[in-house]
């Protein structure tokens, strides 16, 4: 039986690319992968915590579950590094108008830039702002949960602000000292993050045991990106559970890192200490995680992040933005197997 989803009719050309998207695999031993690309989640931490909620608004046909971590509300930037630096981190110098933020995604929706934003309102959403982050203000979060619960059930929004972590990723038992942001920005919290989170984004999960038996991949983010991963690191990484690289049918977490946590800062701290594989390896859940790289020139990136800004093109925060055709691109490229292949630039879905 099959059954196609058309987003765009004028994208109807399905699997371009494919053959280098294979090769781009091969040569990093990555396995054939057979995804579900029609429950896709997300998650991210700061510029990633950005980044999360772009991509999911950008393709909320398909991706039904957010995780956002220490982040503030769509479009918060307005597409100016000024407004981003007064606004949505560590300071409000003026109030958020958030009507005008929602608005533009309205805009977005009704020429066919994003996902109609009816398909918000079943999605899965977990947020977090610790009580001693101070990097990201309390005020830029609480903004994203509101504006969240204007699009989402509010049954299925968590919003947890009551840990007392700083500016990181908390997890059980891994990283820094929970009260201190400082590289690789993970910090050891007794809570975990990543169980807490995924729970609620994907139902009926299995507690992990203590071995994780699933491997890290690399892969070619060039090649499977094509000219949209120019401001992208060349190498990406996917983590794979035993069982996905042996062919079943997986599901897909993307995980997106916060500035200055790119693999060629922090190594493979980010890839492997959250918490997010443990779940992920006792659950068939393949977990893309692509990178980022700084730059010093015109795009101007010097500390690693996504794009949430506009340092890319104005279109940064939806379908026609860089980065974000970029990591479709790279979903239907590590998606290798026989069912579920989503296309690049749109949110077509085949299912064979």
């Amino acid at each position: 039986m099959k059954t196609t989803y058309k987003i765009l009719a004028s994208f109807c050309a399905l699997y371009s690319g494919v053959a280098l998207s294979n090769a781009a695999n091969s040569d990093n031993g990555l396995p054939p992968l057979s995804l579900d690309v029609e429950q896709v989640t997300v998650s991210g931490l700061s510029s990633g915590g950005y980044m999360a909620t772009q991509f999911h608004i950008a393709h909320s046909d398909w991706v039904k579950g957010a995780g956002i971590i220490a982040a503030g509300p769509y479009y918060c930037a307005q597409n100016d590094i000024t407004t981003a630096l007064n606004q949505c981190v560590n300071k409000v110098d003026a109030p958020i108008n958030l009507d005008a933020l929602s608005s533009v995604a309205i805009d977005y929706a009704n020429e066919g830039s994003i996902a109609p934003l009816a398909g918000l309102k079943d999605a899965k959403v977990w947020l977090f702002h610790g009580t001693n982050d101070v990097r990201v203000t309390a005020q830029a979060s609480d903004l994203l949960y509101r504006q969240y619960q204007s699009w989402t059930d509010t049954q299925n929004i968590v919003y947890v602000n009551d840990q007392s972590a700083a500016h990181h990723f908390p997890t059980l038992n891994e990283g820094s000292n929970c009260s201190v942001s400082e590289s690789p920005f993970i910090g050891n919290c007794n809570y975990d993050t990543a169980g807490n989170m995924l729970n609620h984004l994907l139902p009926y999960l299995t507690a992990p045991d203590d071995s994780v038996s699933g491997k890290v991949y690399t892969i070619s983010q060039q090649k499977l990106a094509g000219s949209d991963g120019e401001t992208l690191a060349e190498k990406g990484f996917v983590f794979v559970p035993e069982n996905c690289a042996s062919g079943e049918s997986c599901s897909l977490h993307i995980s997106f890192h916060g500035c200055n946590q790119y693999a060629e800062v922090v190594g493979n701290s980010y890839v492997t200490k959250t918490g997010i594989n443990r779940w992920a390896d006792d659950n068939n859940i393949v977990v893309l995680y692509p990178q980022t790289k700084k730059s010093l020139f015109m795009p101007l990136n010097p500390q690693g992040c996504w794009d949430w800004w506009g340092y890319t093109s104005d279109d940064y925060a939806n379908r026609k933005g860089a980065q974000i055709s970029a990591v479709a691109n790279m979903i239907k490229g590590i998606n290798t197997g026989t069912i579920n292949k989503t296309t690049t630039n749109t949110g077509a879905v085949n299912n064979d």
